[in-house]
């Protein structure tokens, strides 16, 4: 083989080495709420703070697809605000994400606004997290949160993603009818 050849393999491997890689975190193979990473999908609302909003997070299928679902009904009653689906990001503590750059979900919603709220260790108030936010249409859709857009809430210290602990899907804020659901949330 000739150093032409040499030069545009080791090219060729260069590049295919700059590929963005991806890591599954629940594609929702699993008939429970358990993900495709071993830990469970489980539902919070603001009602272990005084709060009235209620939740329900169930598996099902929408149009074909198979996804974790959260419904409900949003409430700002007694300082109240928001309900949640949360999935702990590891069977061992934590995550380390540093070698992507965000998340990526395909949902499909009621037409609202939702957030995701990423916990670390840094988060330890329950009030602390890092969040992004988007919109789910009636339609299933590609979201890509980079995680440069996630921002801290009460707290200053920066995202460490190479610390990851909890991703939540949340609906908060307003008062409103939540209906969400998850068919795959992955790094990318």
């Amino acid at each position: 083989m000739n150093l032409s050849a040499l030069l545009l393999l080791w090219t060729i491997g260069l590049a295919s080495g700059t590929e963005h890689t991806t890591m599954m975190i629940d594609d929702r193979s699993n008939a429970d709420l358990t993900a495709t990473i071993g830990t469970v999908w489980r539902g919070f609302s603001d009602r272990v703070m005084g709060g009235v909003s209620r939740e329900t997070v169930a598996p099902t299928v929408i149009e074909g697809r198979n996804c974790v679902r959260l419904t409900g009904k949003v409430s700002l009653e007694n300082n109240g605000g928001f309900i949640q689906m949360a999935l702990d990001l590891s069977r061992d503590g934590l995550l380390d994400a540093s070698a992507y750059s965000g998340l990526r979900l395909l949902v499909r919603g009621n037409g609202e606004e939702y957030n995701v709220h990423l916990r670390t260790p840094d988060t330890v108030r329950p009030w602390q997290s890092y969040r992004a936010s988007f919109n789910a249409t009636e339609s299933w859709q590609e979201i890509r949160l980079p995680f440069a857009e996630f921002q801290p809430y009460r707290l200053d210290t920066p995202l460490d993603v190479s610390r990851l602990r909890r991703l939540g899907v949340v609906a908060i804020g307003r008062p409103f009818q939540a209906d969400l659901c998850v068919a795959e949330i992955s790094l990318y």
